[in-house]
């Protein structure tokens, strides 16, 4: 049970609105104050994503560190290896690690802009900050973290049905920008337009990939609404009603992330490309920082490529990532061991600044949401929730003046 408030109100669920307009005949303010008061019992954070779990994760990314290193400084027949470490301009590891920030600060606006555009840019950054430390510690390249997000999401209010389009139109709009590179990269290098060589299967059927699943992710849409359409038609004795919910999330979700690219909201688009395209640049000065130059070009496609190697079921994609980066550069024509060293270098930078960055938003957020009043405006003034025994109540700041009768236009 949620504590009281002042006057001896209690809060019980939050709930945001569901549909674009909401009128109200009957309006309470509930005043914002600034510190809040303490939640008695908050909802409960996961197994998931627990400090526990968190911490055993950065222990476990820690580890692995201290082993790479231990290989490459005692191993036999890593000489070249270890000369290029040796001799690794800290200039350029200091570059890619700036990058690398800019990659995580990147996602903040891209996040507000999908999930709720009136959130603050405080609490936007703990929330998908978190979100993408979690990532690095759990497996599935980042989809372990979810919870996290979704928890988060929840203890503000936001419904469930809610969470679930916007995180279906999120992970399709981050996918955006990757899909949309292979596509553009490879189409230009298979028709000469951009430098390098890679041959056709390098080139071209990346591309026709890349295009394949812009066109299946249409396709689903369709599919899932089809089969929506046929279980409600079967009422609830469908064995498949429980996953009615699974496929309007994923039909509603695609029509979303479609909508956010037609609008073309400028936060929303420089954060999807800054979030990607920082993180190449980390990539590429981690090649500079160990002393290699390679195509560029050919760089960012390796990058594209090998990155698949993070859907390994395996915290932060350790291994997978590593041999698929390895493996598509040396494709490209990158010495094996300068690949090995830039690779190693990125990884660490790559997996690193994230979860740092990220286990200090985490304790932020978990002291934000640990106060009612502040729970309560996650998504900022004209929020509904549930009042126990008095019903939907809109957030006002306080001191505001009311109508007796409002109709209000959900923004976002």
């Amino acid at each position: 049970m949620l504590a009281a408030p002042r006057e001896g109100v209690r809060v019980g669920d939050r709930r945001a609105p569901r549909a674009h307009g909401l009128q109200s005949q009957d309006r309470t303010t509930i005043p914002q104050v600034g510190g809040g008061s303490p939640v008695a019992d908050p909802d409960p954070l996961p197994s998931d994503v627990s400090p526990r779990r968190l911490r055993r994760g950065l222990v476990r990314l820690g580890a692995v560190v201290a082993i790479a290193v231990v290989v490459v400084t005692l191993a036999p027949g890593l000489g070249e290896l270890r000369s290029r470490f040796a001799h690794g301009r800290p200039i350029w590891i200091g570059i890619a690690c700036a990058f690398e920030v800019l990659s995580v600060l990147a996602y903040v606006p891209a996040f507000r802009a999908v999930f709720c555009r009136r959130m603050s840019w405080a609490t936007s950054y703990k929330i998908a900050v978190a979100e993408e430390g979690a990532g690095s510690l759990f497996p599935l390249g980042g989809a372990g973290s979810l919870a996290l997000g979704v928890w988060a999401l929840r203890r503000g209010g936001m419904p469930a049905e809610e969470i679930a389009r916007k995180t279906v139109a999120f992970f399709l709009l981050t996918s955006v920008a990757p899909v949309g590179m292979l596509l553009l990269l490879g189409a230009g290098l298979a028709t000469g337009i951009l430098p390098g060589d890679g041959g056709p299967l390098l080139t071209a059927l990346p591309a026709a990939v890349a295009a394949g699943a812009i066109m299946a992710t249409l396709a689903i849409r369709r599919l899932a609404r089809g089969a929506r359409a046929r279980i409600t038609r079967r009422g609830e004795g469908s064995r498949w009603v429980r996953i009615a919910p699974a496929l309007t999330a994923t039909a509603d979700g695609i029509d979303e992330a479609l909508e956010h690219l037609r609008r073309g909201d400028p936060r929303l688009l420089l954060g999807l490309v800054g979030f990607l395209g920082f993180d190449l640049l980390a990539f590429w000065a981690s090649f500079r920082a160990v002393g290699a130059s390679p195509e560029l070009t050919l760089i960012w496609m390796a990058y594209l490529i090998g990155q698949l190697g993070n859907w390994l079921p395996v915290p932060g994609g350790i291994g997978g990532t590593e041999l698929g980066l390895v493996g598509a550069l040396v494709l490209y024509g990158s010495p094996a061991l300068a690949a090995t060293a830039a690779v190693l270098l990125y990884r660490v930078i790559e997996l690193w600044i994230p979860a740092l960055l990220g286990l200090a938003a985490f304790v932020q957020l978990r002291r934000l949401l640990g106060r009612e009043t502040e729970a309560i405006k996650l998504c900022e003034p004209d929020d509904r929730i549930e009042i126990v025994n008095l019903g939907p109540r809109i957030i006002e700041p306080a001191g505001a003046k009311l109508p007796k009768s409002v109709t209000r236009v959900r923004a976002g």
